[in-house]
């Protein structure tokens, strides 16, 4: 794995890891919510870095999962994505921070929004691992014919 892919997963482990922290705060629900969205968000973009993809300066997941999915077969709950792309709000808006259309997150909207993106980290992180699993076993396969 690249070390450029390794930093963004090591980034969106650490947004997974501060929403777990602070789960249980309701206060907080915002919060884990738009934490839930940068890790998938770095997730993907450990992707594009590692594929070569093509990096793009954008924090649209839709737009993100659409550039990768035309390289890496992933399969993803849409409607997860949709909600997360609710979520994300420039921080120099802070009073919107983490805010869906109906209002501040419940506990059980944080909750979901936290699984889900603790599982399409695990996914993204299996891949890249399967990835360059392979990539060693067909650079050895080329080395042995030389």
């Amino acid at each position: 794995m690249k070390p450029i892919t390794k930093e963004w997963l090591d980034r969106a482990k650490e947004d997974l890891d501060a929403s777990l922290a602070i789960i249980p705060n309701e206060q907080l629900t915002n919060i884990v919510a738009f934490h839930s969205q940068q890790a998938v968000e770095k997730s993907l973009k450990g992707i594009i870095e590692e594929f070569e993809i093509g990096f793009e300066k954008i924090h649209n997941l839709e737009r993100l999962l659409g550039v990768v999915i035309k390289r890496v077969n992933l399969e993803v709950d849409i409607d997860f994505i949709k909600r997360l792309d609710e979520v994300y709000i420039s921080t120099r808006y802070p009073s919107d921070l983490g805010l869906i259309p109906s209002g501040k997150p419940s506990m059980q909207d944080a909750k979901e929004l936290y699984d889900f993106a603790n599982a399409f980290y695990r996914i993204v992180l299996k891949l890249l691992e399967k990835s360059v699993e392979e990539g060693h076993e067909n650079n050895k396969s080329n080395e042995d014919k030389d």
